[in-house]
């Protein structure tokens, strides 16, 4: 039994790999079903059909062979060989007084054109058939026109049509469902690449953020450091303990970014939340302690804000501090502002520095192009341009509805 259940699935394989073979085969097995019951009266003995009551003449037996050989080419042109079978079937009817079956070709043709065209044709082709067929058996053949065998020529055809027709649907579902999966996997890699391009975005602005701010901070303290090491000891030192805070404060962060990376469940991720608002007392003494003078003014109506709100806002303020840092010049002065509007919040990052005459070595950053895209995606709008009367200002407003329903859909997909 196991050597059968291997053997069918090579050989229909094999049978699909040579259709030529097949059809040979089967055209073959028709031919031999055509001359058997060539030899049978129908209306031999009152008990039904004998076997060997009659002979075919020469013409019938020369008829089924081009019956039978015909069909060997009924894939690669289906309506020329039905048009043939049915020729030859009807010089069968109409000539011989006992027509032998040569209308067993045409149901297979018949089949064949059914199976590979549309249901119209289908329609149409079945149709003159059987008439055809079944009008010229009722005028020429032996029997009465109501005879069984009339009937049988009617319904074979028919029958061999709407089989014909029931495959080719059966396989246009197949092919159908077949395509649509392979859509749907073609969408599912389009959607993992793109969230995992979404992801590298994401994580690429992290630790833009981080070393971007941290560094431009040891840079200061460091120069600070350098500046004032020989005749202020005192000072030097505060200033390197100020570049160790700094270090440290950008080491823990992108511990916390790239511990994003670990896959879920690993127990070496870190789990401390992620900053926000909540510590931008602590953000604004950095600068300071760099010698940035900050001002903070904070209304809101003391709800907490969803947490890509939060870390975005806090991004900004971070971002847009560390440029005027960088860009301002010495002497500069900022103020920060986030309000609580409505369904929105708007952060304000405002300063009086001039920029630098002599542009600075980390120019063409992507500083401003990383808060556009935290704001866009939170379906915020940003706007960064210098100020009337020197300086530059920066303003970010996000909804907080829609951010809240987008962590939602993000929590699903994940």
């Amino acid at each position: 039994m196991t050597t059968l259940d291997s053997g069918f699935p090579r050989l229909r394989q094999w049978l699909r790999a040579h259709p030529l073979a097949f059809d040979g085969a089967l055209a073959f097995g028709v031919l031999v079903c055509m001359i058997s019951a060539s030899f049978a009266d129908p209306h031999g003995s009152p008990n039904g059909p004998t076997f060997g009551d009659r002979t075919p003449d020469a013409s019938s037996v020369f008829l089924m062979l081009l019956g039978g050989a015909a069909l060997v080419l009924r894939r690669r042109a289906p309506m020329a060989v039905l048009a043939f079978t049915g020729g030859v079937t009807l010089v069968e009817l109409i000539a011989d007084n006992l027509p032998a079956p040569v209308v067993m070709s045409v149901v297979i043709a018949v089949y064949t054109v059914a199976s590979r065209t549309d249901r119209p044709t289908t329609w149409r082709v079945g149709l003159i058939t059987m008439a055809v067929l079944t009008g010229a058996s009722m005028l020429f053949g032996p029997t009465p026109w109501y005879a069984q065998e009339n009937l049988g020529v009617f319904a074979w055809t028919g029958m061999a049509a709407a089989a014909g027709d029931a495959v080719r649907s059966r396989r246009a579902f197949v092919d159908a469902i077949r395509e649509r999966a392979e859509r749907a996997e073609r969408t599912r890699d389009e959607e993992a690449r793109r969230r995992v391009a979404e992801e590298r975005l994401r994580i690429a602005r992290d630790l833009h953020d981080v070393v971007a701010h941290h560094i431009a901070l040891v840079n200061v303290q460091a120069g600070v450091a350098a500046h004032v090491m020989d005749k202020r000891p005192d000072q030097a030192k505060e200033a390197l303990a100020h570049v160790r805070d700094a270090s440290r404060s950008a080491l823990d962060e992108l511990r916390a970014t790239v511990g994003l990376l670990r896959q879920s469940g690993d127990p070496e991720a870190p789990t401390e939340p992620a900053p926000g608002l909540t510590v931008l007392d602590a953000l604004l003494d950095t600068f300071r302690n760099a010698g940035l003078p900050v001002e903070l003014a904070r209304v809101t109506d003391g709800t907490d804000l969803p947490a890509a709100v939060d870390l975005a806002a806090y991004r900004i303020i971070q971002e847009a501090l560390t440029n005027v840092r960088k860009h301002a010049g010495p002497g500069a002065k900022a103020e920060v502002s986030v309000i609580r509007v409505g369904r929105t919040v708007e952060v304000t990052i405002l300063d009086n520095g001039v920029p630098q005459s002599t542009p600075s070595d980390d120019t063409g950053g992507h500083g401003l192009l990383g808060m556009r895209e935290r704001v866009t995606a939170l379906g915020g709008t940003l706007t960064a341009a210098p100020r009337y009367g020197g300086g530059f200002r920066v303003q970010a407003i996000l909804p907080v509805t829609a951010a809240t329903a987008a962590t939602a859909r993000t929590g699903e997909d994940r």
